[in-house]
This record gives C-alpha cells, sequence and structure tokens, in this order.
C-alpha cells in the first residue's frame, strides 16, 4: 500500500512530479536534442575558472545527465563535485557517463526545496538551465542555495532569461519553462553580483544569462 507521502508525489498536481514524468520520456533524447537550446554552460564555468580562488566543494542543482559535471571534475580536478536532480532517469544516464570518464563524483536523487546540510559546506553552487524550470519553488532553491555556501561562496547561473516572441514562451511553458525575465533580477537582489552577460540566441529568438554572485559575508 502506498503510504501518504508517495500519494503526494504521484498526484497530477504537484509540479515535481510532473516534471520528474517529463524527463522520463526526455531523458533518452536529452544530449542528442538539447544542446542546440542550452547556450552559456561552458562559458560560466571558464569564467569560475578566472576568478582568485578555486573551488573545491562544488554541487550542481539539475545535474541532468552529468555533461556539466564532467566539465567541472575536469576545470577543477582537486575539488569534491555533488552533483542532485529529481529524475532518476536523469541520474542514470549520468552515472553510465561518469563511468565511462572514470569520474567519481556523488550523485543525489531528491528536490531541492531545503538545504542540504545543517551548516554550510559549499563554495560553488551552480544550476544550469534549471532554475527557469522550477516553477513553483525556484526562489525556495535560490534561498536554500545561500544557505548551503559557505561565506563568501559562489552561486553561478546559467539560464533562459526572455523572449520578445509570445508564442515561444507558450511553447516553452509546455515544456516546463518559465521565460519571462524574472530569475536576474532575484539573483542581483540576493546576492553581491561578480560577472554577469546576456546573449542572443537564434538571431535574438530569445535570450540567455550567465550570472556569477558571490555570498555575501566573504
Amino acid at each position: 500500500m502506498n503510504t501518504p507521502d508517495r500519494v503526494l508525489d504521484a498526484a497530477p498536481a504537484d509540479p515535481a512530479a510532473a516534471l520528474s514524468r517529463y524527463y522520463h520520456w526526455h531523458a533518452r533524447l536529452y544530449d542528442a536534442t538539447r544542446w542546440s537550446f542550452l547556450f552559456g554552460r561552458a562559458a560560466l564555468i571558464q569564467s569560475i575558472a578566472r576568478l582568485p580562488s578555486p573551488p573545491r566543494h562544488i554541487l550542481e542543482i539539475g545535474c541532468g545527465t552529468g555533461s556539466n559535471l564532467l566539465r567541472l571534475a575536469r576545470q577543477f580536478p582537486e575539488a569534491a563535485v555533488t552533483g542532485l536532480d529529481l529524475s532518476a532517469d536523469m541520474l542514470a544516464r549520468a552515472r553510465r557517463k561518469l563511468k565511462r570518464n572514470q569520474r567519481s563524483i556523488t550523485l543525489r536523487q531528491q528536490r531541492y526545496d531545503r538545504p542540504l546540510y545543517p551548516e554550510p559546506v559549499f563554495d560553488l553552487i551552480v544550476f544550469s538551465y534549471c532554475l527557469s524550470m522550477i516553477n513553483p519553488g525556484w526562489e525556495q532553491a535560490v534561498e536554500s542555495a545561500l544557505r548551503d555556501l559557505r561565506p563568501g561562496g559562489r552561486l553561478a547561473v546559467v539560464d533562459f532569461h526572455d523572449t520578445r516572441f509570445p508564442a515561444f514562451q507558450r511553447w516553452m511553458g509546455v515544456n516546463h519553462v518559465r521565460l519571462d525575465g524574472h530569475l536576474l533580477p532575484r539573483l542581483n537582489a540576493r546576492c553581491l553580483p561578480v560577472a554577469q552577460t546576456l546573449g542572443n540566441a537564434y538571431g535574438g529568438g530569445w535570450r540567455y544569462f550567465r550570472f556569477i554572485g558571490q555570498q555575501p559575508g566573504g
């Protein structure tokens, strides 16, 4: 018999459950199709690498199939890297990818609606095309990250920003992506901005952003 928690997780009205079901079907196609949408991921990591004090404890939220985890592990070989994702199907592909590349990275399957530890552990937390898909709950994810960051730690985000085409915005909404410029103002309000850029995709069909902010107190 299902416990009440399992019944709740399976309810159609639960956004996290709906997102998990979405990636159950899309996980197998993700690497082959999403590269044409996810601009700026490698550039974000290169920007982090140019900053002083390389990170030693890294967390990526929404790590998906593990492509960014590999980039982070190669860029920061001395760091302990953890990847978290809601989707068991995406993490299964990440495990296979990490095994092929002989990388030892911790993977966790869960929502990110609260800090992972009672005390701050990480000096870099990365969201790569993840925050725009946490609807509702993206504000809570940002606050959880700030509580998981050590003083002076950095929050790095690359994500969709906005579009001037309402039809494209609606289509992205069907794919669980909110695309109305809501993320950057909150990030600037909650962090000390270190670097940020806006980029155009496909001749201005939509814009994406890269943001690096610092936890106050460092």
